[in-house]
């Protein structure tokens, strides 16, 4: 397996570090190779790269010496407003290491757009990037808000394979199973809160793969067996709807009255009342309890929501769900016993 490099990726270097000379003035060889992700080796051949091209880069020897450019040297970029770059750069700061593994190509491009601005509005958008912070990796309980890291070559080869319409050899683990070869079409990728999938077709049937579960990728020299148009916010829509609705669980659960607006808040939807206990079951004695049918997610939605409500629920049915909270509550009582 291996992934080519394209000759653009140099030229691209070379105007990162343009810009980076531009925008902090004197770096070193081993700060700018920190930034560039390359070796300080490489950094030199791209000084002289600019150089000979007439790029006015110069070099201040000496211990606290460094590379510059020649002051007043800039790059040009126009049609930008100052808001749509406010935009891009406020954008690029969130998701810098989160869109499909373009991180770098991000920053490359919000420092040309920081470049480009007129001196007054730079000084705003360096605010910017002091006075706003979006998705930080934790929320106020702590909690981390990104998801996993997918390997950044494989990922590179997925989005290879997305883009020029080719066929894609993937080995994919899915969860408790060892990983197996497939080849598939890729239709797109889809990221939801910092988890990226690979919408795509094996066999002619839709897959839907987490990157994060996928063990190698191959780009194949076969196209893609695919529409020439996707619209991908209608498959995502059709495959979650269709995920949900095999993971659904109904289930009858007796409740307190006073908590029966709780135990809905907490599920899918009401499926039906069937009344009060003493409505129901004349025989036991339950004050204001009722028996209602409500449908979860799956069965870790349905126990998490009866959790919740203490001893103001029991699952009446199915078995499986009744089982999965008796578990749990002998296993904290074991827990709490020693």
């Amino acid at each position: 397996m291996f992934f080519r490099k394209d000759d653009s990726m140099r030229a691209d270097r070379l105007v990162a570090l343009v810009l980076l000379l531009r925008q902090r003035g004197r770096m070193t060889a081993a700060q700018l190779a920190r930034e560039l992700e390359v070796s300080q080796r490489t950094v030199l051949r791209d000084i002289e790269a600019l150089s000979t091209a007439g790029v006015p880069v110069y070099v201040d020897r000496g211990r606290h010496g460094g590379f510059s450019l020649l002051p007043g040297f800039r790059t040009e970029l126009t049609g930008l407003t100052h808001d749509e770059a406010l935009a891009l750069i406020t954008a690029g700061a969130a998701h810098a290491e989160r869109v499909f593994g373009l991180g770098a190509a991000l920053s490359s491009a919000v420092r040309k757009v920081i470049d480009a601005l007129p001196d007054a509005h730079r000084a705003t958008v360096d605010t910017a990037t002091e006075r706003f912070l979006v998705d930080p990796d934790n929320d106020l309980l702590s909690r981390p808000t990104r998801g996993d890291d997918a390997d950044p070559a494989i990922l590179r080869a997925v989005r290879r394979a997305v883009l020029q319409g080719r066929r894609l050899l993937i080995e994919y683990a899915p969860p408790g199973s060892m990983a197996r070869e497939h080849r598939v079409d890729p239709l797109g990728l889809v990221t939801v809160r910092d988890r990226t999938y690979l919408l795509a077709l094996r066999d002619s049937d839709d897959r839907t793969y987490l990157v994060t579960r996928i063990q190698g990728a191959e780009v194949l020299e076969e196209e893609a067996q695919r529409p020439s148009r996707t619209d991908l916010q209608a498959a995502w829509e059709e495959r979650r709807t269709r995920f949900l609705a095999d993971t659904r669980i109904t289930v009858s659960v007796r409740i307190a009255s006073h908590r029966r607006d709780e135990l809905i808040a907490h599920s899918r939807g009401l499926i039906s009342t069937e009344g009060t206990i003493s409505e129901v079951e004349a025989e036991v004695e339950a004050g204001d309890d009722e028996i209602l049918t409500v449908e979860f997610d799956d069965l870790r939605h349905a126990v998490w929501a009866v959790w919740q409500l203490d001893t103001a629920a029991e699952v009446l049915a199915p078995p499986t769900v009744r089982d999965a909270v008796a578990e749990r509550v002998r296993a904290i009582a074991a827990r709490y016993a020693r």
